[in-house]
């Protein structure tokens, strides 16, 4: 328990008397044990423990909001069908991975439509982008946090979350996907 003696804490005033000795004057030495920080207590109590200011605690970081972020802005300058390579990314894109963004998109139907943990976002709902001729920067994967869920959707959805880079490949080696993000929540 802390007191407070006039507007200033019992810690506040023991810990500069520590470096002289409590209650002897500057010159003196202290041949008697610190002060307690319960008042009430004895002062000569073999249990009885200095008090130590304490550091304030750091201040918390507060997460940055999520930038507004389009599928324009991750789009890449190349041919459609052509093989990716990572020096395609251009430092636009490659600056968003690891930051928390914002971007609106469509929900690629599933067989679940409730307590998504996953899914694709594409860009649009038409029937090109669920086909196989879809841009690779068409679509993000999707994984939602632990705890978080989501629901299918045929209407456009805005999904917060960390952008990230990450080249998902079908067993032959061909590009299923090159972006992901996890998920913090589904609007």
């Amino acid at each position: 328990m802390i007191r407070m003696i006039r507007g200033m804490s019992l810690v506040s005033v023991a810990v500069p008397m520590l470096a002289m000795g409590c209650g002897q004057s500057p010159g003196e030495t202290a041949s008697a044990p610190i002060a307690s920080p319960d008042v009430r207590a004895p002062i000569a109590s073999p249990d009885v423990r200095p008090a130590v200011a304490r550091s304030p605690d750091p201040p918390r970081r507060v997460p940055a909001a999520p930038r507004e972020v389009t599928f324009d802005d991750i789009k890449l300058d190349m041919e459609k069908g052509a093989a990716f390579t990572r020096d395609l990314l251009p430092k636009r894109v490659t600056a968003l991975s690891g930051e928390p963004i914002r971007i609106r998109g469509y929900i690629l139907p599933s067989f679940q439509q409730t307590g998504l943990t996953q899914f694709v976002l594409v860009r649009d709902n038409q029937e090109c982008c669920f086909g196989p001729g879809a841009a690779l920067h068409d679509c993000i994967v999707v994984r939602m946090r632990p705890g978080v869920t989501a629901s299918f959707s045929i209407r456009p959805v805005a999904v917060a979350g960390t952008f990230r880079i990450n080249e998902l490949r079908a067993p032959d080696g061909t590009h299923l996907a090159i972006y992901a993000m996890d998920g913090d929540g589904v609007q």
